[in-house]
């Protein structure tokens, strides 16, 4: 999971396993598999730090 800041400026948890793509538009847009879309104030390399720092704490806790 990982916290991100909606226009709106409250933050919310987007499951990262369920995005499908990023993309600069050019705000940051999170697509997931599900087709449902979210614009979020964090620029696109951010999400993808934050995307990242989870799998390595997922992976990190199953060695």
């Amino acid at each position: 999971m990982i916290r991100v800041t909606g226009f709106n400026g409250k933050e919310f948890v987007l499951n990262a396993e369920h995005i499908e793509k990023i993309e600069e538009v050019p705000e940051c847009l999170i697509t997931l598999i599900n087709g449902k879309k979210y614009m979020v104030k964090e620029d696109c390399q951010q999400v993808i730090d934050k995307v990242m720092e989870y799998k390595k704490k997922i992976f990190s806790l199953s060695l």
